[in-house]
């Protein structure tokens, strides 16, 4: 229940602030934010993260719904007893859903937040794509370095139990 929460809360911001920023900016209009390194930026993303496939949008819905319910029917084995994957699966949920909206009603991304340094600019993007993006390295994170992905167990418990008693 907590990711579905979480996924709620993430599309809830992130349809806030993309409805902001259409009814702010003009398309392609940019406002600095901290000037030299951030701005707030209105473009429209027809394609996927980093504007690869573009105009591919139907592609993405379907890749999108693909990767939902694959979540929801193996939910059960890529959540372990903890809360962390069930905080990561929530910002995944969320970032997915909440750029399907606009896909589905919109026919594109509102992307708006635009980072550079000097010559360097790393390519436009939203909270949506920034909760999905957290969401698999706090899941990865979590299953390599704390627990076992399937059983939920400590590696330290995994390995104590691996160890064949002296006692027997």
């Amino acid at each position: 229940m907590i990711a579905v929460i979480i996924g709620f809360i993430i599309v809830l911001l992130d349809q806030a602030a993309k409805v902001a920023i259409r009814q702010t900016l003009m398309l392609g209009e940019s406002r600095p934010v901290i000037e030299g390194y951030f701005n707030l930026t209105y473009l429209r993303n027809t394609g996927a993260v980093w504007g690869i496939f573009q105009y591919q949008n139907e592609w993405l819905i379907l890749l999108s719904l693909l990767v939902l319910l694959l979540i929801v029917v193996f939910y059960r084995w890529l959540v372990d007893q903890r809360g962390v994957h069930r905080l990561a699966m929530g910002f995944m949920i969320g970032g997915i859903v909440g750029n399907l909206i606009d896909r589905i009603k919109l026919g594109w991304v509102t992307d708006f937040l635009d980072f550079y340094w000097q010559t360097s600019h790393w390519p436009s993007f939203n909270i949506a794509d920034s909760a999905i993006c957290v969401g698999v390295v706090i899941y990865l994170a979590s299953s390599f370095w704390l627990s076992s992905p399937v059983s939920g167990e400590p590696e330290k418990k995994r390995q104590q139990d691996a160890v064949p008693s002296t006692t027997d």
